[in-house]
């Protein structure tokens, strides 16, 4: 869920989009593999149903070792960094909304921490509550999504949410009820569920009504109580084993659970603001893929609801708590099959902390601060569903944007995707061919990865020499 940066960066040559298979391998290690034949073999499956996006998967081994595990992330650029220069300091929240259709929120929250930064406005109070507010409606239906229509079907052995539908029609009705849930809740506060409007810097444009946000508690109970008993469901399915051993990233702010303000933290001990996300998080150019690579201390790291419950765990609301212990979850969990649990319990969260906002909700006086354009450098991180995402705008003393840099969670999860491909494998290459590919896709939906955002999957090719 978040555009290349423009090839027309200063600093970054132009590339082509990436076609055949480059000679270039990955610079981690390989790993040595059992079972692995010595004839040379091209497998190259339908494209990747069930992520957000359209790309491959190429995997080379030889002699035993995986060569080579990338995500060929060739979907054309989208240019929204380059877009957002020479506009006004107003447009990014809106602008950058039509990134994703999934996760609008984080993207215009994220925005609108980097610009207020420049502007010197700080937004507290009720139009505060609005932003976590509607962010928790995000976290819900974005959640729903991935853990009804596309992860579920992979623990049920169904080909798509249709089949599960025909199997488990209870199942998808509750994951359609949540997010139903989810987007009436961006609707009421954002003006639609998706795509919002009503987001600007300093604030809304307009305040809900306490009416229009208590008319809400009944669904938003429902939704907390089908989130619980997803997470009991989900306990009980068969978890393949794996271990992700790299840093966890993600927001956190002690006595919160993080969503749309706090620190960067890692499990390695980083605890950063914004303002140094460049100086510790590097993005790379590779040449397989139109999506950056971003690495932390020069290897790759995970954010997302396993690096959030890993740093955060003890600040999720009681229910939430609740739910984590009755689904076996501690942090830090790193099986990221597991992840599917820690999304259950981040909807109990989300659902139970909405309900505590709007108890409390007051309406504001006047929906927004006066925000006055000035020159100066902001940077804005909030948690989106799939992770930590970063903006950094520049501007000048009319407020225009000189210069913009978007971050996606996706992009900087990439790395570490590829070296969880390469682990797996290294334990199952003697697998048949079709259950090696339907590993790899699971391996790949249990990150969620939202491809255009990134900038889209998945052809498998296996070459075995």
């Amino acid at each position: 869920m978040t555009p290349a940066r423009p090839p027309d960066r200063p600093d970054e040559p132009p590339h082509e989009p990436p076609h055949e298979p480059p000679d270039e391998l990955p610079d981690e290690l390989p790993v040595r593999l059992r079972g692995a034949s010595s004839a040379t073999t091209t497998i190259a499956p339908p494209p990747l149903t069930r992520v957000e996006g359209e790309g491959r998967l190429v995997v080379r081994i030889r002699d035993g070792r995986v060569e080579q595990a990338q995500l060929r992330i060739f979907e054309p650029p989208r240019f929204f960094e380059a877009l957002l220069r020479g506009r006004a300091f107003t447009e990014p929240p809106d602008i950058t909304a039509r990134i994703c259709g999934i996760c609008p929120i984080a993207y215009q929250m994220s925005a609108l921490a980097a610009i207020e930064r420049i502007c010197g406005v700080e937004v507290t109070g009720p139009a505060a509550d609005l932003r976590r507010l509607v962010y928790c409606g995000e976290w819900i239906e974005s959640h729903a999504l991935h853990v009804f229509l596309l992860h579920l079907p992979d623990f049920l052995g169904a080909d798509s949410a249709l089949e599960l539908a025909r199997s488990q029609p209870r199942r998808v009705k509750q994951g359609l009820i949540l997010r139903k849930a989810g987007n009436e809740l961006i609707r009421v506060i954002g003006g639609r569920s998706i795509h919002p409007i009503n987001a600007r810097v300093g604030g809304w444009h307009r305040a809900p009504l306490r009416a229009e946000l208590t008319a809400l508690r009944p669904v938003l109970e429902q939704a907390r109580e089908i989130a619980h008993d997803t997470a009991l469901f989900a306990a009980t399915l068969d978890f393949p084993d794996d271990h992700l051993d790299g840093p966890f990233v993600a927001l956190r702010q002690p006595g919160v659970y993080a969503i749309e303000r706090g620190r960067i933290t890692a499990t390695t001990g980083l605890d950063i603001t914004a303002d140094e996300f460049d100086d510790h998080i590097t993005e790379h150019q590779v040449p397989w893929s139109n999506a950056l690579h971003a690495t932390l201390a020069d290897g790759p790291y995970l954010c997302g609801p396993l690096a959030r419950f890993a740093l955060n765990a003890p600040w999720l609301a009681p229910a939430a708590l609740g739910t984590a212990a009755a689904a076996g979850l501690r942090a830090p969990e790193r099986n990221p099959f597991r992840s599917i649990l820690v999304r259950c319990v981040e909807m109990v969260h989300a659902a139970d902390e909405a309900l505590r906002i709007i108890d409390r909700y007051t309406e504001p006086a006047e929906p927004a601060l006066p925000a006055d354009p000035r020159a100066g450098t902001g940077h804005g991180a909030t948690e989106a569903p799939r992770g930590l995402l970063y903006h950094r705008y520049t501007t000048d003393s009319a407020g225009t944007i000189l210069d913009a840099k978007i971050v996606p969670p996706t992009s900087q999860n990439q790395r570490a995707i590829e070296k969880d491909l390469r682990g797996v494998l290294g334990r199952h290459l003697d697998l048949p061919h079709p259950d090696l590919t339907l590993l790899c896709e699971r391996i790949i939906r249990n990150h969620d990865p939202c491809i255009s955002c990134a900038t889209h999957f998945l052809t498998l090719d296996i070459t075995r020499t």
